[in-house]
């Protein structure tokens, strides 16, 4: 089943005051995951291989390179045996670059917030208003996203259009 999120991604420069204010809101906190995303050389959107303490899933997906909301359509798979999965995966289609972040997760209702800190990147904020816990349309959840970049007040030019596996292979390329 494909799933529909409306997300953001920003630079965070106030991780303190997001923290509080989501802890104010009773969001649920999950905890913190050191993650390492696996992304995979594909020819159609993009497939990670997720590993962390709380999350582990093989994800594929489409997005627009956008700032500001934008949609994400994905499939999110369980997986059990990520070592050999990663080891199939890495010798049929080749790994295209790996991210490493440590991860704080919470929610409040449907929409999943992350605080990353990306070693050569810098800490971001992630806003993920999905229809995977709740039926809501494209735009009940942009306006969520939208809601939650006023609270933040989170400027324009801290949007982010690209992934953190983009952000990674152009400094590489500029390197």
């Amino acid at each position: 089943m494909t799933y529909l999120n409306v997300e953001i991604k920003a630079i965070c420069t106030k991780a303190d005051t997001i923290r509080k204010y989501l802890l104010s809101k009773n969001a649920n906190f999950k905890g913190v995951d050191e993650q390492t995303d696996t992304y995979f050389n594909v020819t159609n959107g993009r497939l990670k291989l997720r590993e962390g303490n709380i999350e582990n899933n093989l994800i594929s997906y489409t997005r627009k390179d956008q700032a500001g909301p934008k949609n994400s359509h994905f499939k999110l798979v369980k997986v059990e045996d990520a070592i050999g999965l990663k080891e199939a995966l890495t010798d049929s289609l080749g790994v295209k670059v790996i991210v490493y972040k440590k991860r704080e997760i919470y929610y409040i209702e449907n929409v999943k917030f992350h605080l990353d800190e990306v070693p050569g990147l810098g800490t971001f904020l992630e806003i993920e208003a999905g229809n995977i816990l709740a039926d809501l349309s494209q735009e009940e959840l942009k306006n969520q996203c939208d809601f939650y970049l006023k609270k933040f007040a989170i400027k324009e030019e801290d949007l982010i259009d690209m992934s953190y596996s983009d952000m990674l292979l152009s400094n590489s390329i500029s390197e």
